[in-house]
């Protein structure tokens, strides 16, 4: 999937669980960056948001996530508005650690630099019990860029949790290697179709379901 998309270019129609995201986030920033609205204020923000992302949207959950949202936007500014207002939304870090030809990019979600913190928002239909490894290496990246403390919101219909991310150099680590591993395999060739020469779906993953699955025949024949 990643060469079908990254090195091929064949973008995946992104599902109502992204969209719902994406709208809940923006309903909690504008609620943290304006104390004084009300919850029907910001989730009014977050459904505009969503049903313009979703208009031409042929996801058959769309409904569904939908009626989601109120409820997450609700519990994440109940966990975060305590924090006041954040310095600083949608920050960019950029990285250029040693061994990477090219510079690590990537946005933070809120930084409250008058408490040393940065958290990232996740909206989520269960809440995990721990950080994942994806969202760990992920904030270890923002904060120690600017050497700050970092943290990682779940948001569900149901409730919301923060934990605060530990062994930050360790995770920031991890991505570093990560992202050496994939330079050095791009670096195979500047032909992208070496790389279907080299790889095989995995047809049995639910990410081959779908249009994916038409592509994988039209790339790999398979």
């Amino acid at each position: 999937m990643w060469v079908l998309e990254k090195v091929l270019g064949v973008r995946q129609p992104v599902g109502a669980p992204a969209h719902r995201g994406v709208a809940v986030e923006e309903g909690v920033t504008y609620g943290i960056m304006n104390p004084d609205a009300s919850l029907d204020e910001c989730v009014k923000v977050a459904v505009v948001r969503y049903d313009t992302l979703t208009a031409l949207s042929p996801d058959a959950r769309r409904e569904r996530y939908r009626e989601t949202i109120s409820d997450s936007v609700d519990h994440a500014l109940a966990e975060l508005r305590p924090y006041g207002a954040p310095s600083r939304v949608q920050g960019r870090v950029e990285w250029r650690p040693d061994g990477l030809r090219l510079p690590v990019i990537g946005f933070f979600d809120f930084e409250w630099a008058q408490h040393g913190i940065i958290v990232d928002l996740k909206t989520t239909e269960k809440l995990p019990s721990q950080i994942k490894a994806s969202h760990a290496r992920q904030a270890a990246f923002y904060a120690a860029s600017g050497n700050m403390a970092a943290r990682l919101t779940y948001a569900t219909p149901m409730k919301c949790a923060t934990y605060a991310l530990e062994n930050i150099r360790e995770h920031r680590e991890a991505l570093r290697q990560i992202a050496v591993r994939i330079e050095n395999f791009l670096a195979l060739s500047d032909d992208p179709e070496f790389f279907k020469s080299i790889t095989v779906p995995d047809l049995d993953s639910f990410y081959w379901g779908g249009r994916a699955r038409q592509f994988a025949y039209e790339h790999w024949q398979i």
